[in-house]
């Protein structure tokens, strides 16, 4: 489809020969007089309008080619407005481009300045365009109410969709702060079961006496205290996605009727005689190693695997790079606007504090700090110290020359990996070192590779 260009000349032989130059690009919109430009902006919302000064009924001054123009840009301010305008009247035509307009031709146009001008205003507007839709979905929290840009959320939002389709049980794993329910309910809301309930129950926060109850629900009279018959979590998330977190915290006794549940699709309440059949798809998550755990035994083999038929995994914040950038300017927007703090924004001291601390609490952490920041700042310009960064030392208070090399070393090895799009190769390449010894630093330091080592040949 053509991009529309609207033409605005109250005479007719100009308006046709401007429209045969550049037709063959674009789909010419024409009118000869003010009214009928504003009327044809409003249906068409051309993203470029060629408009002259001297309209009529006062063709002699430039009064109705300015109301024009002011009328437009009410209308859609981003419009490029191009003011077609004789020599006599460059004055004025700067004036326009004071008031709004995007640049001016001297009348006799010249048609390959014309179609010159006309390329560069179609292709700013464009630009625009992409910006807004991106200033748009930043502006929506991202995807499914997760936000990043970098290499590995990309993969993780890819991995989101593809899993989400099917019915199969899924493991979330990261650390604590990473974002595991909100990456849960992303799969749920992408599933064909989004128009069902989402039910998620922390397993680390219910006492273990109570939480068989709570999972499986009870008849009346079951034990001390069954007052009344109480369907469980997994009852109610029938026809939809039940999500457990801390799973790695369940008691082996109840791994066993969850693992039941997961072959069979059934429970029975405590204190029930019959089979309840429950169509309930199950995420789990946690931040705990599930494999020491069976070599522990603490965590059933077969309940694992059962779970784990698909595992995500959720990069920590320090391994995101420019998310982080991203994820603070979102929390301090939102939280500016709760508490009615406009204009705050962050000082280039700050912004250097939150890349270089090393957030063990990741996201939760950034939330709550930039939360607290806002509450009581000194300034408009949020500093480390509103963060309370200012302090990146050992709690001794001192920084030993390893922590210094390591922070360099891992600054380092960020940039050069956002440089390459997580690329090892030619970020090893621009550090000056091996692959293999890339990977080694990288496990020292504790960054999240991402890409696997090639296998070595025979």
């Amino acid at each position: 489809m053509k991009p529309k260009l609207l033409i605005v000349d109250d005479d007719e032989e100009i308006r046709t020969q401007l429209r045969w130059a550049v037709a063959t690009e674009y789909e010419v919109i024409q009118a000869g007089d003010r009214s009928e430009a504003v009327r044809l902006f409003r249906e068409h919302r051309p993203a470029v309008v060629l408009l002259d000064l001297g309209l009529p009924p006062h063709t002699g001054t430039p009064e109705e080619g300015l109301a024009g123009l002011s009328q437009i840009l009410d209308v859609e301010p981003s419009t490029k407005v191009v003011i077609a305008s004789g020599q006599n009247e460059r004055e004025i035509a700067l004036r326009a481009v004071g008031s709004g307009a995007y640049d001016f031709l001297a009348k006799p146009v010249d048609i390959e300045e014309l179609k010159l001008l006309l390329k560069r205003c179609f292709y700013v507007a464009q630009l625009e365009d992409d910006y807004r839709a991106m200033q748009k979905t930043v502006r929506s929290d991202g995807f499914e109410g997760m936000l990043g840009g970098s290499l590995s959320m990309q993969t993780v939002f890819g991995a989101i969709r593809k899993v989400a389709a099917s019915e199969a049980p899924v493991l979330i794993l990261g650390e604590s702060g990473t974002g595991k329910e909100v990456a849960s309910r992303a799969i749920h809301q992408q599933s064909p079961r989004r128009d069902g309930p989402f039910v998620a129950i922390n397993c680390s926060a219910i006492p273990e006496t109570l939480l068989e109850s709570e999972l499986f629900g009870h008849e009346k009279g079951a034990f001390t205290g069954a007052h009344a018959q109480r369907k469980g979590r997994i009852e109610q998330a029938s026809g939809g996605t039940l999500f457990l977190d801390e799973i790695g915290e369940i008691p082996l006794s109840i791994q066993v009727k969850l693992l039941r549940f997961l072959q069979e699709q059934t429970i029975e309440r405590i204190g029930g005689r019959g089979v309840i059949q429950v169509d309930a798809r199950v995420i789990a998550a946690t931040n705990a190693d599930l494999e020491k755990g069976i070599k522990a035994g603490t965590f059933r083999e077969d309940f694992f695997y059962r779970l784990a038929v698909v595992r995500l995994n959720l990069p920590p914040l320090r391994d995101r790079g420019d998310d982080l950038r991203l994820i603070a300017q979102s929390f301090l927007h939102r939280f500016s606007a709760e508490n009615n703090r406009q204009g705050l924004t962050f000082s280039q001291e700050a912004i250097k504090a939150i890349y270089r601390h090393n957030w063990p609490g990741n996201i939760r952490e950034l939330q709550n700090r930039v939360r607290r920041a806002v509450i009581m700042p000194e300034s408009n310009r949020l500093t480390a110290a509103d963060l309370e960064l200012e302090q990146l030392m050992e709690a001794g208070g001192v920084m030993t020359l390893k922590d210094a090399r390591e922070n360099l070393e891992r600054d380092m090895i960020r940039t050069a990996l956002r440089k390459h799009a997580g690329r090892m190769a030619p970020a090893a390449a621009e550090l000056g070192i091996s692959r293999p010894t890339l990977y080694d630093l990288m496990d020292k330091l504790g960054l999240q590779k991402t890409e696997q080592p090639e296998s070595a040949s025979p």
